[in-house]
This record gives structure tokens, C-alpha cells and sequence, in this order.
């Protein structure tokens, strides 16, 4: 498949899965609105239309809490085929949501959105209400999951990490009690095979997560204290910290001072903290439970993550670097989502193997800011195999490139853009 006809099938996608202000993942599987799916879908829509592309993300922030909170679903309209519905979270909120949140990529992505817009004086007014919107999801992070002040935040459930069923939750989320979950249809393995998916085990526990949070009424100045899963994870902060970045950066170009101090300082809290979770038997991050106290130990692409905010000449980035080097030689189908060497490593099984575009463009951009564009640059042509060999699919296997999950994906379409329009050499 050629340029032009990749970017146009990536058009086609995104225009296929839009409902007019917000965006769905894919149809079937996923048939609401996801919040970091929506904010890096905006990216690619820029490219058909400026205007829409902020529509996207003004409609997930509308559904923000009044805490401060933007949740990781938003139940637009009725569908009966997903599960949990709005009725298991009974969250309350006018349209129902979802009662936890997703990794922020909001920060990093209102940046980009603002540098290729016309940057007029109505356009200068939407980023500003969203910059102010994010900032306030931001200072939520740090007073309701680092409530110590630690510099990092923490976790309550797999599904806020964006990387449902890693290993890295594996021992977490067994000591999750779910003796009193009742029976419940699952929908995910209706779409696609139940050997892409988390097992039965780790779904009990998802919902047993939600019947808890919903049993102290979504309290968020309560959750973070009774939840019995409660991990650190270094993927997770990199992303925050790196929002808190390009927010102080965008603060400063629309003269908001204050707002720009803010985040820089949560910045720089978080990135002398991360320092707490270096493995160096590992040569990466590892993810912390806060419950036991203990680094886990799990070579996830979580503990990569950090190349999005270390500096070049940062100690821990040339370790970081070969680690995704002997990912590629190993899994050329794109950065493994768990270290193909362990033994635990599943190339099938969603976040315990297979790649994932998205995460492939956030270890793009932190390898380009540090200066590491040759690594960039092989990261993206492995990225574009995935779609020569198999089309626009939820993720793929690393080693083989088969597609796997949802078909006809719309943020795996965004990011075909994003690589072909923004980051070639």
C-alpha cells in the first residue's frame, strides 16, 4: 500500500467512525465515547477539518466532574453492546460516564492541535477554556491519587492505565477481592476472540473495582484510600508529566502566566520522583505498588514510557534506548508491549504482547525531543509494516504483524497521519 492510498483508508476510517462531535473507536466493540482514544484521534482530524478536530475534544471535556475529574467513557447514547453500561458504573452524572479516568494525553495534544491551527482569536478562545479544563484534571490527579505528595500518582484500576490486563497489574489485582461479584455478560468476547482478551479472572476484579467505587458513591476524595489496587505505574506518569509540559508550554504562548507555573512545577516533581521506580537490573522503569510497597517486577512498555519527558543527557535515556532497540530486533512489527524474552509474553493477548500504534507515536515524540530521531524513525517505519501488512487494526502481533482486536480502528487511523504527515525523517 502506497502513501496516498494509506492516508486515504485512514480518511475513510476516521469519517466512517465519526457521530458528529465525538468519535467512537470502532463500531461494535467499542461504540461510545473513550477519553485518550478521542484526544489522539483529534490529531488526525485536524487534517479534515481544523474546526472538528477541536469539537472532538470539546465534547469530552464538557462531561468533566465538578471534582475535576474528565472520565474515560462517555455514554453518549444507548448500545446494549458493551459491558459494563452506564447503569453498573451509576456514576449519576447528567449523561452518563464512567467513574475513573484515562492516561492525559489531553495537555500533549491541545499543543500540537493549537501549533498547526490558524491561531486566530476564536480559536485562541477554545484552547484557552480547554487548557484551563486540563489543568484542573491535572491538579485533581495530584489531590486525589497522590494524596502524599509523592510527586507520582497512582492507578485504581487497570483500565485507567489504557493497558487493561499487562502483567504489571498481575499481582495487584489478584489480591482484589471479587467472591461477591454476581453474574454478568461480558460483550468484548461477542466482537472479537476471547484469546485477544483479558481472562475471566481479571474481569471479575475489573468489576469488582466498580462495585466498590460505586458502593462509596464515587467519592474521589475516598477511592484512593480504600481501593485495594493502588500501582504506580511509570508509562502512566510520563504522560501526565509530559501534558504538564506541553500545557506550561502553551500557557506561556497565551500569556497565563500562573497556569504555565503550575504545570512546569508539577513537571519537574514528577520527573525527580520517576527516579524511584528505576530498575537498573532491568535497564527501564517499573511499575510501583503502593500497596505492598514493592516494585513490580514486569518489563512492560510502561517503563519505556519515560522517553517522553527525559531529557537528552539524561542518565537513564541511553539504557531506555537500547531497551527499544532490542524490542525491534526482537518484535519488528512495532515496540512489544511486554518484553518478548518473558516468558509471561503473549503476542495475542492485548497488552501482553501485541503492539500498539499509539504507543508507538508517544515513544516517537520522546525520542525526536531528545535528539534520538534515527530510533524515531525505525519505531515509525515499524508502525506503517503493521498497516502495509494488515490494515488499520486495534493492535497487532509484534512478531508477525497479524492484526488483532477491532478492525477499522480510528485512533490506530489517526496516528497512520500523524506518522505520514508529522514524523517522517
Amino acid at each position: 500500500m502506497n502513501t496516498a492510498a494509506m492516508v486515504q483508508e485512514a480518511h475513510r476510517i476516521l469519517q466512517l467512525n465519526d457521530k458528529g462531535h465525538y468519535t467512537v473507536p470502532t463500531h461494535g466493540l467499542y461504540p461510545f465515547q473513550w477519553n485518550w482514544d478521542s484526544c489522539l484521534t483529534a490529531l488526525g482530524q485536524q487534517q479534515l477539518s481544523d474546526d472538528r478536530a477541536w469539537r472532538e475534544v470539546e465534547t469530552l471535556v464538557m462531561h468533566q466532574w465538578p471534582d475535576g475529574m474528565v472520565p474515560h467513557i462517555v455514554f453518549h447514547e444507548p448500545n446494549d453492546g458493551y459491558f459494563p453500561g452506564p447503569e453498573v458504573w451509576g456514576t449519576g452524572r447528567p449523561v452518563p460516564t464512567s467513574g475513573i479516568t484515562q492516561p492525559p494525553v489531553l495537555g500533549l495534544v491541545l499543543e500540537q492541535l493549537w501549533l498547526r491551527s490558524a491561531q486566530d482569536g476564536a480559536t485562541r478562545n477554545r484552547c484557552h477554556l480547554l487548557m484551563q479544563a486540563t489543568d484542573r484534571w491535572h491538579q485533581w490527579f495530584y489531590r486525589c491519587r497522590d494524596p502524599q505528595g509523592t510527586g507520582l500518582v497512582a492507578l485504581l484500576h487497570p483500565w485507567e492505565s489504557g493497558r487493561d490486563n499487562s502483567l504489571d497489574w498481575v499481582d495487584a489485582l489478584a489480591a482484589v477481592p471479587a467472591d461477591h461479584v454476581g453474574p454478568y455478560q461480558r460483550r468484548d468476547t461477542q466482537h472479537v476472540d476471547a484469546s485477544q482478551r483479558p481472562t475471566q479472572f481479571e474481569y471479575d476484579r475489573y468489576v469488582a473495582l466498580v462495585q466498590g467505587f460505586r458502593a462509596l458513591g464515587w467519592d474521589n476524595s475516598r477511592l484512593h484510600d480504600a481501593s485495594p489496587f493502588q500501582v504506580v505505574d511509570p508509562g502512566f506518569n510520563a504522560i501526565l508529566i509530559h501534558s504538564d509540559q506541553a500545557l506550561a508550554r502553551l500557557a506561556h504562548a497565551m500569556n497565563d502566566a500562573a497556569l504555565s507555573e503550575r504545570a512546569e512545577a508539577r513537571a519537574q516533581r514528577g520527573i525527580a520522583a520517576m527516579d524511584s521506580l528505576w530498575s537498573e537490573s532491568h535497564g527501564q522503569y517499573l511499575c510501583h505498588n503502593r500497596r505492598t510497597g514493592a516494585l513490580v517486577d514486569s518489563a512492560s512498555v510502561g517503563g519505556l514510557l519515560p522517553v517522553l519527558v527525559l531529557p537528552a543527557g539524561h542518565p537513564h535515556l541511553p539504557a531506555l534506548c537500547q531497551r527499544l532497540r532490542e524490542s525491534l530486533a526482537l518484535a519488528p512489527f512495532g515496540v512489544a508491549s511486554h518484553w518478548p524474552q518473558d516468558p509471561r509474553f503473549d503476542g495475542k493477548r492485548y497488552w501482553r504482547g501485541p503492539s500498539w500504534l499509539i504507543v508507538n507515536y508517544l515513544l516517537i515524540k520522546g525520542l525526536r525531543a531528545s535528539g534520538e530521531r534515527a530510533l524515531a524513525q525505525d519505531i515509525v517505519a515499524a508502525s506503517l509494516r503493521c498497516i502495509e501488512h494488515a490494515g488499520c487494526s486495534e493492535y497487532y502481533h509484534p512478531i508477525t504483524g497479524e492484526a488483532l482486536g477491532g478492525g477499522t480502528f480510528t485512533w490506530t487511523a489517526a496516528m497512520v497521519i500523524e506518522f505520514l504527515q508529522h514524523h517522517q525523517a
